[in-house]
């Protein structure tokens, strides 16, 4: 079979289990027009697959002894045993569930369940109709005759017991071929030949097990089946997978998905859980531990229905109870046979019913002699066993035997529990008071016919399990309401819409004789109320467009085929999440995954397992949807590769979160961080908050790393025909990526300039004379706001640019800062100082812009407003510098500052340690010496330039940098500078407009100062003297000091320490810093998500600061308190550097170091 998704309509309705709840649901439900999926467990059995030996009946049986933690059979065989402790259970697993292997007694319930005060009142307004339409689909017959162990154990029991209960007992068995001829009724139905095999599957095809009546017409009418198809569990599918963007979507229209493993599932509007009271039970507990609230009576309830077994050997009486084979027949009348198993009952006026059954030639008599019974008041009965056998092997006449079943009403107080380690449904039987009087009873039966009598060893020994999901009219008292439907405890509608129980598990009590009819009565009743709530709440499921044509029974497996094209293996990864341990077992599967055309199939898969995080969750969160992609790829960063993984993981709280991570690989030093990068997952995991959508969601960072031990796990459990093929691409995608470094996609191809949608503002030039003669501008933006105009106009916003590039007026982006603070009402000032492109010098140092330029630039906005304004401040990298320059040199008063926003600057500059001992190595000067006079380096790859800027800049192309780009421009910049931004976080527009139209000229003349101030760690003058740092008392301004959490050029330190020392120095004033993580430098900015992530940091900062008033006596008090706390702080944020940090950029300037020589000794001057 195909993967079960390729169903992509899905099914109105999908059944799990066939027995008589399951059966009578998918009939129904398909009769009335629904596509309806039925999915069995158990394979489906022929007449002729029934064991009929005790070889092939061993064969079919599976033993589950939780006692002594040993399992052995196939997990679909026919017969269940569960064991544990003092209760055994036997349940049947293929398609007809228990109508398969039972004696088919249809009797009426009894009047006792029904006035049961735990018995729905509901069920009682068509329970006669629902009853009587069961009879008929089962084709219940009258047996024809009494058999003789009927005779033998109605002489027996005497007046002691009433028989008047075989008037109404009736069989699903055809007893006439002729009667067989109804279409409702499989063709291949024939008569009985009473041969008394039934409890272990008629060989004859004369039972009417649901899968030859229900489930015939069930087909008839369109119903899918799919057999060997065991759910695991089932999630709302309301909102189950989520965009890149973190925003949710549906993997279906349906309301349900029906998993049959971590990978596999069917989408469903309705789902009827009919697996059986263990069956169903399990499903419900799985689908709890992912989030589906259900009532906390899950598990109570159930009930064994009384029942206990016997066994009766080396009887003198003549029983006629033991099955007859195939060469039997010729020799017996059919009156001399012996029958049905089941057909007669006795009811004791204590309250118990005691059948007896004919032992099926399949069933190992041996077992039922001393190895699963105790002899009851016999001494020797443990060689009852080894005699019979020997009499058997030589011929000699043995005992009769026969089979004593008892049921009564026990007190429902039995418990279902989940054992999570195992995934295991665990039971404890509940109290029968009435065990003595059955086993008193017994013995009495085996003394009459003179037999050994064997008790069970366990004190319940049950093969009608009721219970377990009982039907309530509250949800304190029970899972479902009467007609079905599961209790959700968080829904204002109180029930989960969509989800069903059908089954004997709704059953609150014990029925005190074969419960068969009575299950099939309430899943009836449950169908019939389905029906009309389906019809009048999704009327356009009957409606749709599907072909009613006759269903088909087909093996969901999937075939060889398939799965010869999957890998499958196992992660393990452990690290911290937002300070906390956590740790994910991850099951992959590769090769099935075809969302993306970026990577090859064999490496994108999806992803099942579960991840702990035991501060967060105190259960395990498990994967209810995940997908892994080994090689995905960016056009914006082309050379770097990512291992991208997507979970949405559940709990069983009802919390659910979506775990975004990535392993990055970038070529930097070609593989010297091969492993650090490619087993480190950087990891996001964020809380859906589904009540309040609106609301931030709860975000926390870390990593996750995979040890060598794992990764060798993770190789040793590569499975699937296609292993090899996988390991090979994934080697070679890493090849790729490290070695040959090749970049992978197609950039992006621009024409004209890819502007906003919207015009830009107009904006007016100010060209500005300063006092060294030098002209710089000031581009304005006037707020035209009229409403503004009658109130109180907000401050204007002077931006400074970082050093050359623009980080303000972005023509590409929607909204970029110049638009938003328009927005706000604020004119706007942009300075061009003699750092920028458009007026740049050939000699000046950033002192100059911060005594000089700026204070030039105030001055025109005095000029411009009056000697009252006050302005607000944005700066940017050396903007940053250059503004503290000019303030703690006292060149512009601080009265004229209303607040201070700098981005990745300050008054400290500390740069990554790899950036920094670039500074410190005499690169630099060298690079100066190279230009020679012009220190403007043209900067556009098809720009005139000197042989000096072209050996400038093929140096710089070769020097190694975190992230490379396709872009020249962008390579000689960053070669220059360092990687200034995350290439993923800003568009291709924005990319392209940056290094091709915006940055024409590079003017270097202010390096040299700018190494200083580097290599210092703060502000110095041109010389290196701390000129600046001593004056705090002129730094009397509200401050925001922002830095990526990513970090790029800039530590986070940089804005740690000033927010520290303003704090310590300016207490009256409101001070803050924020970290704003998945970004870099210039990003901040200039990123597509700055409008978003960045601004709102700036505007609140800029609107706070609007009132004059703001914070000096508010503050005060607790500024107090806080100022010894900052000289003991570190900074949170800061991420330690690794020894790599220092050696790479080491390595790499020895050898530029090295050209450089080359390049003097071949007489270069």
């Amino acid at each position: 079979m195909e993967d079960p998704k390729w169903e992509d309509g899905g099914y109105d309705v999908v059944v799990i289990g066939s027995g008589y709840g399951g059966s009578v649901a998918a009939c129904r439900m398909s009769i009335a027009g629904f596509k309806v999926c039925l999915l069995e467990k158990g394979r489906k059995w022929e007449a002729h697959d029934f064991p009929t030996d005790s070889f092939k009946m061993l064969s079919a049986v599976r033993v589950e002894n939780r006692n002594v933690g040993i399992n052995f059979g196939p997990k679909d065989a026919l017969f269940q045993v569960h064991l544990q402790d003092d209760a055994a259970a036997v349940t049947a697993c293929g398609l007809g569930g228990g109508s398969l292997i039972n004696a088919g007694v249809l009797l009426s319930t009894s009047a006792r369940a029904r006035r049961n005060p735990r018995w729905p009142k509901s069920w009682e307004e068509d329970w006669e109709k629902c009853e009587s339409s069961a009879l008929q689909m089962l084709r219940a017959q009258n047996i024809p005759l009494k058999f003789q162990n009927s005779k033998i154990m109605e002489g027996v029991l005497g007046e002691e017991y009433d028989k008047s209960i075989n008037n109404n007992m009736k069989v699903s068995m055809n007893f006439e071929i002729e009667q067989a001829s109804d279409s409702r009724v499989s063709r291949e139905t024939g008569s009985c030949l009473a041969c008394g095999n039934c409890l272990s599957g008629c060989p004859y095809n004369a039972k009417n097990s649901t899968d030859r009546t229900y489930l015939v017409s069930a087909i008839q009418a369109g119903c899918t089946i799919k057999t060997e198809c065991e759910v695991q569990y089932v999630i709302s599918n309301k909102e189950n997978t989520c965009n890149e963007d973190g925003r949710s979507k549906r993997r279906s229209e349906r309301r349900w998905l029906v998993f049959l493993n971590e990978f596999e599932y069917i989408a469903s509007d309705i789902v009827i859980l009919s697996a059986g009271v263990f069956g169903t039970a399990k499903i419900l507990f799985q689908s709890q531990l992912r989030g589906l609230a259900v009532s906390e009576k899950l598990g109570s309830g159930l009930s064994c229905n009384g029942n206990n077994v016997a066994y009766v050997a080396e009887s003198s009486a003549p029983l006629n109870a033991i099955g007859l084979n195939r060469n039997q027949f010729s020799n017996i009348p059919f009156q001399e046979r012996p029958g049905p198993s089941i057909s007669s009952a006795y009811t004791s006026s204590l309250g118990f019913t005691i059948q007896s059954a004919v032992i099926p030639t399949a069933y190992p008599s041996f077992l039922f002699k001393g190895i699963t019974t105790y002899g009851w008041q016999s001494s020797y009965w443990f060689l009852h066993g080894i005699t019979d056998r020997v009499k058997r092997v030589l011929g000699s006449k043995s005992g009769q035997e026969i089979i004593l079943n008892a049921m009564g009403h026990d007190d429902s107080s039995g418990k279902l529990t989940f054992e999570k380690e195992t995934n295991r449904i665990l039971f404890q039987p509940p109290h029968d008071h009435l065990l003595p009087r059955k086993i008193e009873a017994f013995e009495k039966i085996a003394k009459k016919i003179g037999g050994v009598l064997f008790m069970s060893k366990y004190r319940s020994t049950s093969v009608h399990l009721l219970g377990g999901c009982i039907a309530s009219s509250h949800v304190s008292s029970g899972v479902c309401n009467p007609n079905g439907q599961v209790f959700d405890t968080t829904s204002p509608s109180g029930v989960h819409s969509g989800l069903y129980v059908c089954d004997a598990s709704l059953l609150p009590c014990s029925i005190g004789i074969n419960p068969c009819l009575t299950v099939a009565s309430v899943a009836e009743h449950v169908s019939r109320q389905l029906v009309k709530d389906a019809v009048k709440s999704s009327g356009t499921f009957v409606n749709k467009k599907f072909d009613k044509k006759p269903g088909s029974i087909n093996n969901g497996k999937m075939d060889k085929g398939f799965k010869s094209e999957v890998v499958v293996t196992k992660e393990t990864m452990r690290g911290q999440v937002g300070g906390m341990p956590c740790t994910a077992y991850l099951n992959l599967r590769f090769g099935t995954n075809n969302g993306s055309e970026k990577s090859h199939p064999l490496l994108r898969g999806e992803v099942g397992g579960y991840i702990e995080c035991r501060a967060l969750e105190m259960e395990k969160m498990y994967i209810s949807h995940g997908e892994v992609d080994l090689c995905e790829t960016d056009t914006r960063t082309p050379y770097t590769q990512y291992m991208r993984y997507h979970l949405l993981v559940a709990a069983s709280s009802g919390s659910r979160y979506v775990l975004e991570g990535r392993k990055i690989m970038n070529p930097y030093l070609l593989a010297l961080y091969a492993w650090r990068e490619s087993t480190t997952l950087n990891a996001t995991l964020t809380k859906i908050n589904d009540k309040m959508p609106g609301e931030d969601s709860m975000n926390l960072k870390g990593k996750l790393r995979i040890s060598v031990l794992e990764l060798l796990k993770s190789v040793y459990a590569l499975e699937g025909g296609s292993k090899y093929k996988f390991v090979f691409l994934l080697m070679q995608s890493l090849l790729t990526t490290y070695i040959i470094r090749a970049p992978r996609g197609s950039p992006a191809k621009f024409g004209p300039m890819k502007l906003a949608s919207e015009p830009y503002p107009h904006s007016t030039i100010h060209e500005i004379q300063t006092e060294d003669n030098f002209t710089i501008s000031c581009q304005h933006w006037e707020n035209c706001d009229r409403q503004l105009e009658r109130e109180e106009k907000p401050y204007p916003v002077l931006l400074i640019n970082g050093y050359a590039t623009e980080s303000y007026c972005l023509p590409t982006e929607k909204n970029d800062l110049i638009r938003t603070l328009l927005k706000d009402g604020h004119d706007i000032w942009l300075l061009h100082s003699r750092v920028h492109w458009s007026n740049p010098s050939n000699d000046f140092s950033v002192d100059d812009i911060g005594k000089i330029d700026i204070p030039a630039a105030m001055n025109k906005i005095i000029e411009f407003y009056g000697e009252p304004i006050r302005v607000h401040v944005v700066a940017h990298c050396v903007g940053g510098l250059a503004i503290h320059i000019s303030l703690m040199g006292g060149f512009v008063p601080a009265k004229h500052i209303a607040s201070l926003s700098c981005t990745s600057s300050s008054m400290f500059y500390k740069l990554t340690k790899s950036s920094s001992v670039k500074m410190r190595l005499p690169l630099l000067p060298v690079s100066m010496a190279i230009m020679g006079k012009n220190k403007i380096l043209p900067m556009l790859q098809e720009s005139a330039a000197s042989y000096r800027h072209k050996l400038l800049k093929s140096i710089a192309r070769l020097i190694p940098r975190y992230e490379r780009c396709t872009c020249d421009e962008c390579e000689v910049f960053s070669g220059i500078f360092g990687n200034a931004y995350w290439h993923e976080n800003i568009s291709e527009s924005m990319h392209h407009w940056m290094n091709k139209e915006n940055l024409p000229r590079l003017p270097m003349a202010a390096f040299p100062h700018l190494r200083r101030i580097c290599n210092s760690g703060f502000i110095v003058d041109s010389k290196g003297s701390n000129s600046y740092l001593i004056h705090p008392e002129r730094m009397a301004v509200p401050t925001l000091y922002i830095s990526g959490g990513r970090t790029l050029l800039v530590r986070t330190e940089t804005s740690f320490l000033a927010n520290k020392y303003m704090k310590l120095h300016q207490p009256g004033y409101r001070h803050e810093r924020v970290v704003v993580d998945g970004f870099g430098h210039s990003d901040l900015l200039i990123g597509q998500k700055s409008d978003e992530k960045v601004f709102p940091h700036i505007q609140k900062h800029i609107e706070l600061a609007e009132d004059e008033m703001s914070s000096f006596k508010k503050q005060r008090e607790y500024n107090k308190y806080k100022k010894e706390a900052l000289a003991w702080s570190c900074d949170p944020y800061e991420d330690g550097e690794s020894f790599g940090s220092w050696v790479l950029p080491l390595i790499t300037i020895l050898l530029l170091v090295l050209l450089f020589k080359l390049f003097f000794l071949s007489g270069f001057s």
